[in-house]
């Protein structure tokens, strides 16, 4: 662990204390940066698998499918 000290927006540490119930301002700055780092590692992978597909074909042939069924209403 690091001892930090920074200037924190006190609406935002308000909000997350509240949503995720964290108990200390420590607990909630904690919590904000793990879910931070979850989400950013989550696109991360969705990125890397939706080109993947794109490599495969997969996406151009979805588009085609969709436009196929535009046309078809």
């Amino acid at each position: 662990m690091s001892l930090i000290r920074i200037d924190i927006d006190d609406d935002a540490l308000r909000r997350v204390m509240a949503l995720s119930k964290a108990r200390t301002k420590k607990e909630a700055v904690n919590v904000a940066l793990h879910f931070y780092a979850e989400q950013q590692e989550r696109a991360a992978r969705i990125s890397r698998h939706f080109e993947r597909a794109r490599e495969w074909g997969a996406v151009g042939d979805a588009e085609a499918r969709h436009e196929a069924e535009k046309r078809t209403r």
